[in-house]
């Protein structure tokens, strides 16, 4: 539990280097929002619970919905408050959310839902849901169906002699046990092509590699500089992710 906090609150030290290199989410993400909710986001009033950097209430907020971001993290906090200066921010997490009895329309967890208490935070969404509201919750998760991506998964698992980030911090809960709610899940694929250097810096944000230390993070981007660049030789890499969505209504 103590190392669950210690990489829970890694984020907020490397805030920047989080905003800036980890991918966002399809646009499709937001339609099977809307399709599985039974109406629109478009002036829906939207929680959008350990909100990080912002990466998913800005699309929310494009969307046309009324979000309010909540966030516990001050380092994440602040780069919110930087980046999103037009959606409003309140401390707090799902353990305990600083929002009235039914005042959402839905409640949303982007990369977050695995850092809470389930059994605490099943009954504050569903106290903060107004009736017909949804949760929904989601991690944006590696395909590791590319050669490429599978080979590095299994450097890292070596690397770190584990699962690579554990499956909490990568998002291995795809859904959650609340009495009364039962989740429909959804796979929304999509890709992205960046610089090696941010698909190093995105891998460099994951909590596992925050709390490693910096000799030894040195130790393996090096190492992955040179195998992947010799691998992309003209510095450009594809990363293909699949997005899990489960989505419950009260």
């Amino acid at each position: 539990m103590a190392m669950d906090r210690t990489r829970a609150h890694s984020f907020n030290a490397a805030a920047a280097q989080y905003a800036a290199n980890r991918p966002s989410y399809p646009e499709l993400l937001l339609d099977a929002l809307e399709e599985l909710a039974g109406r629109p986001l478009r002036d829906a009033r939207v929680a959008d619970i350990g909100a990080g950097t912002g990466i998913a209430s800005a699309l929310l907020h494009e969307r046309g919905a009324r979000v309010i971001a909540v966030e516990p993290g001050e380092g994440m906090a602040a780069q919110f408050r930087r980046t999103n200066s037009g959606i409003p921010l309140v401390r707090g997490d799902g353990n305990r959310l600083p929002l009235a009895t039914a005042s959402a329309d839905f409640l949303t967890y982007a990369q977050a839902w695995h850092w809470i208490d389930p059994a605490v935070a099943g009954p504050e969404a569903r106290r903060v849901l107004r009736p017909g509201g949804a949760l929904a919750l989601w991690w944006n998760l590696t395909d590791h169906s590319a050669q490429w991506q599978s080979a590095q998964e299994a450097r890292l698992r070596d690397f770190f002699r584990t699962d690579p980030t554990e499956r909490a911090a990568r998002g291995g809960h795809y859904g959650a046990e609340i009495p009364g709610l039962d989740f429909t899940e959804r796979r929304i694929p999509h890709t992205r092509r960046v610089p090696l250097a941010t698909h190093l810096a995105n891998l460099g944000s994951h909590s596992a590699f925050l709390v490693l230390g910096e000799e030894r993070t040195k130790e393996f981007m090096e190492r992955e500089h040179d195998l992947l660049s010799a691998a992309f030789p003209d510095g450009m890499v594809e990363e293909t992710y699949v997005v899990h969505l489960s989505l419950a209504l009260t």
